[in-house]
């Protein structure tokens, strides 16, 4: 990645280790006031189970069906007699809590949805979890930080790219709020009866300079990233417990909509690889740009910079949710630059979570893609990510 020296690399590993540390404990510690809260019994404890991930499977129960077998006796407890009738076994979830068979499924959805389903949900890899079409899902982190500082903002975006340099520094102000808003939605299911999903994916992200008022607030960078892509399902085992989810590949475009001397953009072409094991998954995604004529190119050699591929690690504890994302320009030496985006997402009230975001080395954004720079951030998460 960048380089393995300096401040910033020291800040960001010590926050790397302290969010793999708190995926752990922090979740089984945290449990909401409204659990407490509840008086019948059953129901107050499925809340705690939920909290801490632990959901016990839904059995239906329909009218004119023999209830659940009892539960054996207690070790030390007394068995029953001969012709004596067994006690009674402990009710269960849809019985306890007074909902149907279906308002129990719904309520699991619900709660799994909340802390961030598998790669087979998120992505509807297995003919259960099928959606159909047009359905909006959420795709990449959603968030709102309205506090987010860096320690060295890019006064004077440059670029090798013919006028894309800014001729006099920008007076910006290390404090700021971002933004990002991430959506998918399948276009083609099971395309030619295969395991092949076609999607579309949107996803933008915006830095305001809401504390400026000198330069009446502008929103300092935004970035619109369209593209298509094709998911092939599958569920091959590998090692330790890993199995292999899906392969994908798609067009990408990434740009700030800005002019001369401002503007930036570029298309890719992503494949992509997702692994799984319990709460962990991975995502591998390496890219290549398309090229562009020296004329119209706002930002030569953006992939020595952002990089050349990411891998994104993931894991879910109970309702909180760790993620790494690692960018790297795949070169030696000098040209060795990359970055590494490290978000916490820890529960708050109901589907409101508490979102944490450190950033540090090469493109945050667009703007910045040549420019290294550690932020952080502090504000809410909203839904699950993939």
């Amino acid at each position: 990645m960048t380089d393995a020296h300096g401040p910033r690399a020291a800040l960001c590993m010590t926050v790397l280790a302290a969010l793999a540390l708190v995926a752990g404990p922090v979740a089984a510690q945290t449990v909401p006031a409204s659990c407490a809260a509840i008086v019948d019994d059953a129901m107050r404890l499925a809340c705690y189970d939920r909290t801490v991930g632990r959901i016990p499977p839904v059995v239906p129960v329909t009218p004119g069906s023999a209830a659940p077998a009892a539960a054996a006796p207690a070790a030390g407890s007394a068995a029953p007699g001969s012709g004596s009738t067994a006690p009674a076994a402990a009710p269960t979830a849809p019985a306890a809590t007074g909902l149907t068979p279906q308002e129990a499924a719904k309520l699991e959805r619900d709660e799994r949805r909340a802390r961030g389903g598998s790669l087979g949900e998120r992505w509807e890899l297995d003919p259960g979890t099928k959606q159909g079409r047009f359905l909006l899902r959420p795709y990449k982190p959603m968030y709102v930080l309205p506090v987010r500082w860096s320690d060295d903002p890019n006064q004077q975006p440059t670029s090798d790219g013919v006028g894309n340099s800014v001729s006099a520094p920008q007076d910006l102000r290390s404090l700021e709020a971002a933004f990002q808003i991430s959506l998918k939605s399948k276009i083609w299911e099971t395309v030619g009866g295969s395991n092949l999903d076609v999607w579309l994916g949107y996803t933008q992200k915006s830095h305001w300079q809401v504390y400026t008022p000198a330069l009446s607030r502008p929103f300092r960078e935004t970035n619109y990233e369209p593209e298509v892509f094709g998911i092939w399902g599958i569920d091959q085992p590998l090692f330790l417990g890993w199995r292999a989810r899906f392969l994908g590949l798609g067009f990408n475009h990434q740009s700030n909509g800005r002019s001369q001397p401002l503007s930036r953009s570029w298309n890719r072409i992503i494949a992509q690889a997702g692994f799984e094991n319990g709460d962990w998954s991975v995502l591998a995604r390496p890219w290549w740009r398309i090229s562009e004529s020296p004329e119209v190119d706002d930002n030569p050699g953006i992939e020595n910079w952002l990089g050349r591929g990411e891998l994104v690690i993931t894991r879910r504890a109970g309702a909180h949710q760790v993620s790494a994302q690692l960018r790297h320009s795949l070169r030696g030496g000098d040209a060795s630059r990359g970055s590494v985006t490290l978000d916490w997402a820890f529960p708050l009230s109901s589907y409101l979570k508490g979102h944490v975001q450190l950033f540090s080395g090469y493109g945050e954004s667009l703007i910045d893609f040549n420019y290294r720079q550690t932020t952080i951030g502090l504000g809410f998460s909203l839904v699950e990510w993939q």
